[in-house]
């Protein structure tokens, strides 16, 4: 169930104001040299973020990037679950989990995230050119309304 924030909470003075998001990244074990890349390039953006991600793919991204991001678990220790009870409870703004079709065994996972992802209208792609369409959407604002539907204080 969403809580929403009064639209008159969020008025003309806050347009075009830059609002801390927090980001999940997640990736299978192939497309994690990807998610480095991908998170080496948008850095700049990245970087004005909270980022948190599973163990091997966070601490992978922050070697590469310098960027800090809290670790959970990884994966298969239970790291998509610390994750998706993150999203339950409105605490990702954003989640970046780049997957491989072919990792049948990965596949549970992201349809988990998934299907938390679209019951609680979180942004989410699984490859790099949904993500490099929400990182430029980021950049532009056009995200901001996460911050009328997120209950929690910024």
């Amino acid at each position: 169930m969403h809580r929403f924030v009064s639209a008159a909470n969020y008025d003309d003075s806050m347009k075009g104001r830059y609002f801390l998001l927090n980001i999940a990244i997640m990736s299978n074990d192939s497309k994690k040299e990807l998610m480095v890349s991908f998170c080496v390039a948008y850095c700049g953006i990245l970087a004005d973020h909270s980022l948190c991600g599973t163990k091997t793919t966070g601490k992978m991204v922050s070697e590469a990037t310098g960027l800090p991001i809290t670790l959970c678990l990884s994966a298969s220790q239970g790291g998509s679950q610390q994750i998706g009870a993150r999203i339950a409870y409105n605490e990702i703004d954003l989640v970046l989990f780049f997957c491989d079709p072919d990792d049948f065994e990965g596949q549970q996972l992201v349809n988990e995230i998934s299907r938390l992802c679209d019951r609680y209208s979180i942004p989410f792609a699984t490859n790099a050119a949904t993500a490099e369409v929400l990182i430029q959407g980021l950049r532009r604002g056009d995200l901001d309304w996460r911050n009328i539907v997120n209950s929690r204080n910024r």
